[in-house]
């Protein structure tokens, strides 16, 4: 159900009108937020048919791509830049429904391993071809519209310190 006008325009005349500044910066933030809802939304409609969220495939996905198909619980938190606590949740869902396991660390007894099932092996490529068929939910952007956001989001999470880019480059798995 699409409006007939921009919110974030109309955000941004009420934002200038009552003096709080030029508002650029508001639509900027804004626009990213409705987008990453637009976004998410589109990417967890493409995962719906394996009843898998986004959250839940990018564990997949990252063990699907480990040497071992396995990673300690802290490894994928740091990986995802998620929370422990949001780690276990998606970890036990997917546990429950039968795509990955916990087992134990073959030389560290301190640390348990999340391991893919046969199951989570098969699953995860079905998943990224849903998310390659369906644009993985940015369809409607050229491929220079992509590059371009892609560059901009880029340099707005290195500005925020997400990632040192001057840091020698390291194996992700």
């Amino acid at each position: 159900m699409g409006l007939d006008f921009d919110p974030i325009e109309e955000a941004q005349t009420n934002w200038k009108q009552h003096g709080w500044g030029d508002g650029r910066a508001m639509v900027a933030a804004t626009s990213i937020t409705r987008a990453h809802q637009i976004v998410l939304a589109r990417i967890n409609a493409a995962l719906a048919p394996f009843d898998l969220t986004f959250s839940r495939f990018e564990v997949l996905a990252l063990l699907y791509f480990a040497r071992e198909n396995s990673l300690p619980m802290g490894k994928i938190g740091a990986r995802l830049q998620v929370h422990p606590t949001s780690v276990t949740s998606l970890v036990n869902r997917l546990v429950s429904d039968a795509l990955v396991e916990r087992v134990d660390h073959p030389t560290d007894r301190r640390t348990t391993l999340v391991a893919l099932t046969a199951r989570g092996e098969k699953l995860a490529p079905q998943c990224a071809a849903a998310l390659e068929e369906t644009g993985f939910g940015v369809e409607g952007l050229s491929d220079r519209d992509l590059d371009a956001l892609a560059a901009t989001i880029t340099s707005l999470r290195e500005a925020s310190g997400d990632w040192q880019a001057g840091d020698a480059v390291r194996r992700l798995l």
